[in-house]
């Protein structure tokens, strides 16, 4: 890749400091200095360009990709819903996003491709398929379909929305087998969801001794186990057993957040979803009852958050967004800056996300020895946080030091 310079651009640099104006080092993809230069190479000029690190969301679904009813009854040809997933990975480097954590619909086939160049796209961690009880969230299947046959929706290599379990045996089994495939990490679902077939929000699903089962075989490969769970009997449940992290914990009340943060356990609030189900749930492909599910969420959703910052719990950002309209991913951010500080939806979507996923200090920041992952706004989003919701102003991404967007 050779060394170059990213010169005269306002500097955001994921850690929550003011901005800067300073020149960005680069050589082999990686970050080699920031301010006084002295690299030989490419003089890339950025004056009036705001620089902040590739951005992170860490609760995708690129395997959800295509309208949701119409791909899990099997009425989209494997060609489509692959075509779908690449131009959805493929937008996602356009918004400015160089890694996401999937949360479930991707198989490991998709990772590798991604990962080697054949598909564009941004760097991705896996949890493979989610993990469900009999039943519970995650499972779509028709009344009348056996729980065993739901195996069969999968599409190795490219899909594989969840696996079924019965107790913690069968659990301990479908792990094994996530990682078989590829998983770099666990997702349980520990309560029922808003896009639910068979469950409802205040459902509990898996007891503490099965999540336990859980963490103990992420443990053993050196990961962790995030949790899908919106009511607070949940998510206690989860952080008994050793979870670290909560998804979406839509119902988080301050005793609950107290004891996340005393356990030191993540949060990954998901507004995008719920706005994109409230004003387009036929877009997603959804039957319209979806939208009153989701009724209220939102307003539980900003009081969880509120819950949570002041508990001191780490929260990370994440868009959940659903179906074929995953073009405009920052509007996680956009929705972020409404409750907080754009400065600090963006260090969420940067710096604490890249903790959360256990690449702190690898990407997420702008620093020596980071990844070269890099995004350069037209414009400052800090100081106008709409930016960050259309794709066209992020006018140029840096992917480990490759350019893989440039509308200059």
């Amino acid at each position: 890749m050779g060394r170059f310079q990213v010169a005269g651009a306002t500097v955001v640099d994921g850690s929550g400091h003011d901005p800067v104006e300073v020149d960005v080092d680069i050589e082999d993809g990686l970050i080699t200095q920031v301010g006084a230069s002295g690299t030989r190479g490419e003089r890339l000029d950025a004056a009036g360009l705001t620089m902040t690190p590739g951005l992170i969301d860490a609760h995708v679904h690129l395997g959800l990709s295509s309208p949701i009813q119409p791909q899990f009854s099997f009425r989209i040809s494997a060609a489509e819903l692959a075509a779908d997933i690449f131009a959805t990975a493929g937008a996602t480097l356009d918004a400015g996003f160089t890694t996401v954590r999937d949360t479930g619909g991707v198989d490991g086939g998709l990772v590798t491709a991604i990962a080697k160049g054949k598909v564009r796209g941004p760097r991705v961690l896996s949890c493979g398929p989610v993990q469900c009880q009999i039943g519970g969230h995650g499972y779509y299947g028709a009344d009348w379909e056996p729980t065993e046959l739901w195996s069969s929706h999968h599409l190795p290599g490219l899909c594989a929305l969840s696996m079924m379990s019965g107790n913690a045996d069968e659990l301990r089994h479908n792990v094994r087998e996530a990682f078989r495939r590829g998983a770099s990490f666990l997702k349980l679902c520990v309560t029922g969801g808003v896009v639910g077939a068979h469950d409802r929000l205040t459902d509990t699903q898996f007891t503490v001794e099965e999540i336990a089962v859980a963490v103990q075989e992420a443990a053993a490969r050196g990961t962790y186990v995030t949790v899908h769970a919106h009511n607070n009997e949940g998510i206690r449940n989860a952080v008994e057993a050793g979870a670290r992290c909560v998804e979406h914990g839509t119902g988080l009340d301050e005793s609950t957040a107290a004891l996340m943060a005393a356990h030191g356990v993540a949060l990954v609030p998901t507004f995008a979803v719920v706005e994109q189900l409230l004003h387009d749930t036929a877009g997603a492909g959804l039957d319209p009852s979806t939208r009153d599910r989701v009724l209220g969420v939102r307003e539980r959703m900003t009081e969880a958050l509120a819950a949570a910052k002041e508990a001191g719990v780490r929260i990370g950002l994440g868009s959940d967004l659903i179906g074929p309209a995953q073009g405009r991913r920052g509007e996680e951010l956009r929705l972020r800056a409404k409750l907080e500080t754009p400065m600090e939806a963006l260090v969420a979507a940067t710096k604490t996300n890249a903790e959360i996923l256990g690449l702190s200090g690898r990407v997420g920041v702008i620093a020596p020895g980071a990844q070269a992952d890099l995004v350069l706004w037209n414009g400052n989003p800090v100081e106008d946080p709409e930016l960050f919701a259309d794709p066209a102003n992020a006018v140029l991404v840096l992917q480990a030091g490759r350019i893989v967007k440039d509308l200059r």
